[in-house]
């Protein structure tokens, strides 16, 4: 099950990149949706109908400012989206508010890095490329090797031997897309190193806040993967890491270009 949702997901998910504009827009904006009313669902405040709809509906309608470029526009529209949240929630305000914030954030960085006409497309593929290796390449090193728990308070299943597996495989994939002339190879393989840590952090983080509300899988929407939360962890920490140095080094118009470009 596992392989079969890969092998549906992978070519979605590269293809509404390719495309860019208003597809891969569309699909980063439902997939932030998801991961915000799946955040509600484990720290116990879906059921507070108002919040999960006032978020949902602050996301949307930021993702189609998005759309038409009006970034400014959306960074408004979600900042009174966090205020109705916060105002609206019954209990657990800054668990709400954080778990707005963190969909929020999926879905702006993930925008901004496609944004840039010249090089949105390599950079998003490199932290496509990075939290893919690092995922299966800890996932095979972990299973086969073992060995000493990583943090075993948070992910009792994580080894120090599926961390480096998985650094390692994400250095792989890096140099594999310098070579296809994605950018050069020291700056990728830097870039990737960074990214398949903090990917690996983000993992660490979301499995920290599932254990302590008591939750294994935050929904299982997706077939031998579990929830979205549970799938694209890695990839939120990766992207908005990615967004911000490439927002430092190329602007608001070329975030893909100041992380590809050194």
């Amino acid at each position: 099950m596992r392989v079969a949702a890969a092998l549906v997901l992978v070519p979605l998910a590269l293809g509404a990149a390719y495309a860019g504009g208003m597809f891969w827009t569309a699909l980063v904006t439902v997939v932030a949706v998801g991961l915000y009313l799946e955040w509600l669902m484990v720290v116990g405040e879906v059921r507070t109908v108002s919040v999960g709809t006032a978020g949902a509906l602050a996301i949307a309608i930021a993702g189609i400012c998005c759309a038409f470029g009006l970034i400014d526009v959306a960074m408004v529209v979600l900042a009174l989206g966090l205020v109705a949240v916060t105002a609206l929630a019954a209990g657990r305000r800054a668990w709400v508010a954080a778990g707005f914030v963190y969909a929020c954030a999926a879905e702006l960085a993930s925008v901004l890095v496609r944004f840039d006409t010249t090089e949105g497309w390599r950079a998003l593929v490199l932290v496509f490329l990075v939290v893919w290796a690092s995922d299966i390449g800890g996932y095979v090193a972990g299973r086969s090797i073992g060995g000493p728990k990583l943090a075993p308070r948070v992910s009792p299943n994580k080894t120090w031997a599926g961390a480096i597996g998985g650094f390692a495989a994400s250095l792989a994939a890096a140099a594999g897309w310098s070579l296809a002339g994605a950018g050069g190879l020291v700056a990728l393989l830097a870039m990737a190193a960074v990214l398949s840590v903090v990917s690996q952090l983000g993992d660490l983080g979301e499995s920290a806040v599932k254990r302590r509300f008591g939750v294994k899988d935050s929904s299982h929407i997706i077939p031998g993967h579990g929830g979205l939360l549970d799938r694209l962890d890695g990839y939120v920490a990766a992207i908005v890491f990615a967004a911000f140095v490439g927002l430092l080094r190329g602007g608001l118009d070329g975030v893909g270009r100041g992380l590809l470009v050194w």
